[in-house]
């Protein structure tokens, strides 16, 4: 039976990425996977694609706030809107690529979410995340020196681009055995695919990815 790690494309900017992660642990446990984190920057993504993010669309904005304010009380999980939104992501991005330990890089992410999504006070001070960086055990000058280095930012950049070529559009996006599942709303329809009930034929996905264009409004 295949056992690959479900890959879990992210973005700290996103809550959705957030709320997606508070349940993703328990799920991947539940079918004796593991979670591969790959942190994207969701910017560098909407500007490969020439589209605006839904925080640049003033009443989208406003929607998804109450929207995910909304999930998060459904999931039962903690969650405060940071001071200012959108923020730059990039710092925790590249922190969180420059851990080599799988494990301290989950215990990292986990705690960075906590601190920009579950009230544990942003990340928009340089001494905020070098505090969460110590509160998982990690050496946080070790870790902002090697996440200045180019290596680490083109990791980034080289995630990003994967997600990309993959066809990925957004984040969160998780990839199982070569399928891709997009927001948290998306985790139900990922176990069901785990479990082999997945309801999509490969003639249907076939024939999906090849439907004709009927109308353009360009």
């Amino acid at each position: 039976m295949n056992r690959a790690p479900l890959r879990f494309f992210f973005d700290y900017v996103s809550p959705y990425s957030y709320l997606a992660w508070t349940q993703l642990p328990a799920l991947a446990e539940r079918h004796g996977r593991t979670v591969e984190l790959v942190p994207v920057l969701f910017a560098g993504v909407l500007n490969a694609l020439g589209t605006m993010g839904p925080a640049e669309v003033p009443s989208k904005r406003f929607y998804i706030y109450k929207h995910t304010r909304r999930i998060a009380h459904e999931l039962g999980v903690p969650f405060v809107m940071p001071e200012a939104h959108p923020f730059n992501p990039l710092p925790a991005l590249r922190m969180t690529v420059a851990v080599r330990d799988a494990e301290a890089r989950l215990r990292l992410a986990s705690a960075l979410f906590s601190a920009m999504w579950a009230g544990g006070g942003g990340l928009m001070e340089p001494e905020r995340l070098v505090s969460v960086v110590s509160s998982v055990g990690l050496d946080a000058s070790v870790l902002l020196a090697e996440a200045r280095t180019p290596e680490v930012k083109d990791q980034v950049r080289r995630n990003t681009e994967e997600l990309l070529a993959l066809g990925g559009f957004g984040v969160p996006t998780l990839v199982a055995e070569g399928e891709l599942f997009f927001g948290v709303d998306s985790l139900g329809h990922l176990e069901r695919f785990l479990r082999g009930e997945d309801p999509l034929t490969r003639e249907e996905l076939e024939r999906l990815r090849h439907l004709p264009i009927g109308a353009s409004r360009i």
